[in-house]
């Protein structure tokens, strides 16, 4: 009897793999680290072989603690971040290290495309705007700073497309991870050969991989696969889709009044619509696997900031009770109760992985009587901000999306009083799916549609996304937040412009 699936999610800090039912029940989660590297200022990089390890040790975990019979895995599929980018030679060998979506290597490449006109032009063609970590970008970096890795390249791959390939041999991608990369026209799904032509790359053309369907079966798990993961080799291997969309589906996101937020390693925000978006170009969009597209605003601003103070700062020296496991994340927690509906001055600038316009990651306002309440309070609510912010621009043009509800995924959503702060903040009902790892549950729901355990995607999601609890909006406990929202914008303007003026260095100090 084959009544299991699972799902793979390699996320910007872990991969994971879960177990699920047929009614999307989360039977076990396995999680291992991502390895960092930074090789140089703004680079940021992953081995994809020991991203493969640890995906196939997760899958594994789950097996063997749940004492599941690799004969039930009815199908496997894969999810990952968008964007950066992995490349293989023609043996299926990695050419180089993983560039990871939050690296700003290509910063300069975006710069000179902005001041020549040429983003002006190529923006139209891919329906979204440019960046420094899109594949699109990287792709014109690499061209100019490592031709040898340039033809090296039989194919570029992204992350989860790179652990399909190890799990069956297939190269191929979906529109989500396509689209997201800005490597296609979003409204035909095809490759923009005009945007390419434009930007001088036409010579990656050869190397981009199929595009099909998420919820399709690409190939079987491998005999080196099987020996690794603990599955059967034969097994299917489902397409799958990008996290944002995974996340989306795992949310129940089918209607146009419903917004997902994800609150992880980038704040993401992303609305429904019948066409793609005209009247501005989001940060991401791409096709939707329930028909229509997403529309996606977002940045590095998210809960990635608490995680980092938490392991740095608060971690030191073991000077809080608890353990990186769950305790100071409890602590926190804790704080944050005490403390909520009762802001004081203070404000946290969530840009420790890069802030808009260059503006610097802070704290700023504290004065000598402050606690610790405090500051763990004005970090949550400067994460909310931050996704406001995006939420505010995704919601603007006369081609908005409308939305009554937000589903709210990521490890913010594991917060109670952070999902409230959401709610409170941002004005509108907060709903949380089941689950731990949505990522993985929307693949495994595209799996359990591939295989026909359900008659169609739609229906897959019917059955396996359900909704935790919900939140509803406390305008007067949210009251003394939002009172402080415009300094927030205010003060995150003149920082960054002051970090743009130049550093004269000591000399003109003392002039």
């Amino acid at each position: 009897m084959q009544d299991r699936v699972i799902g793979i999610d390699a996320g910007g800090t872990m991969t994971k793999a879960a177990l699920f039912d047929l009614t999307g029940q989360e039977l076990a989660c396995a999680r291992r680290k991502n390895v960092m590297a930074f090789p140089a200022p703004g680079w940021t990089e992953r081995d994809p072989d020991a991203m493969w390890a640890a995906a196939a040790a997760s899958v594994r975990e789950v097996l063997e603690r749940t004492a599941t019979d690799p004969g039930r895995i009815a199908a496997v599929s894969v999810a990952g971040y968008g964007s950066g980018l992995y490349l293989l030679d023609a043996e299926g060998a990695v050419v180089r290290p993983g560039i990871v979506s939050t690296d700003s290597r290509a910063a300069g490449v975006v710069a000179d495309w902005t001041a020549s006109g040429l983003a002006t032009m190529v923006e139209p063609l891919i329906q979204q705007r440019l960046w420094a970590g899109q594949s699109l970008v990287l792709l014109a970096w690499l061209q100019r700073h490592e031709p040898q890795t340039v033809a090296r390249t039989h194919k570029i791959s992204f992350c989860k497309d790179f652990l399909r390939t190890r799990l069956c041999g297939d190269l191929s991608t979906d529109p989500s991870d396509a689209g997201i990369a800005g490597l296609i026209d979003v409204t035909t799904g095809t490759y923009s050969r005009d945007a390419f032509r434009l930007l001088g790359l036409e010579g990656w053309l050869d190397k981009l991989p199929e595009i099909g369907p998420a919820d399709e079966v690409v190939g079987l798990v491998s005999q080196p696969a099987a020996a690794l993961t603990g599955l059967r080799a034969g097994t299917p291997v489902v397409r799958g889709a990008v996290d944002v969309t995974a996340a989306a589906l795992a949310s129940g996101l089918s209607r146009e009044d419903q917004m997902s937020v994800v609150a992880g390693t980038f704040s993401i925000n992303s609305t429904l619509h019948r066409t793609p978006r005209m009247s501005m170009s989001p940060f991401l969009q791409s096709a939707y696997p329930l028909g229509g597209y997403l529309a996606t605003e977002g940045a590095a601003t998210s809960a990635s900031n608490l995680e980092w103070l938490v392991k740095t700062l608060l971690a030191h020296g073991g000077t809080l009770p608890g353990d990186l496991a769950g305790g100071l994340y409890e602590v926190v927690n804790d704080a944050v109760l005490r403390r909520r509906g009762q802001p004081r001055d203070a404000l946290f600038f969530p840009f420790l992985f890069g802030g808009p316009d260059g503006a610097p990651a802070g704290l700023l306002g504290m004065t000598a009587d402050y606690s610790f309440d405090d500051i763990m309070l004005a970090v949550f609510e400067g994460i909310v901000f931050a996704h406001k912010v995006d939420i505010d621009r995704l919601l603007s043009g006369n081609d908005a999306a409308r939305p009554g509800v937000i589903r709210l995924a990521g490890g913010a959503s594991r917060s109670a009083i952070w999902s409230e702060m959401f709610a409170d903040i941002l004005g509108l009902p907060v709903e949380v799916p089941e689950g731990s790892e949505l990522g993985a549950l929307g693949v495994a729901i595209c799996a359990a549609s591939a295989v026909g355990a359900h008659a169609s995607l739609g229906e897959a999601v019917s059955a396996m996304a359900r909704t935790a609890r919900r939140h509803e909006v406390e305008h007067s406990r949210g009251a003394a937040h939002c009172a402080k929202y415009p300094r927030y914008r205010a003060m995150t303007e003149a920082m960054a412009s002051a970090w743009r003026l130049p550093s004269r260095g000591a000399e003109a100090f003392h002039a």
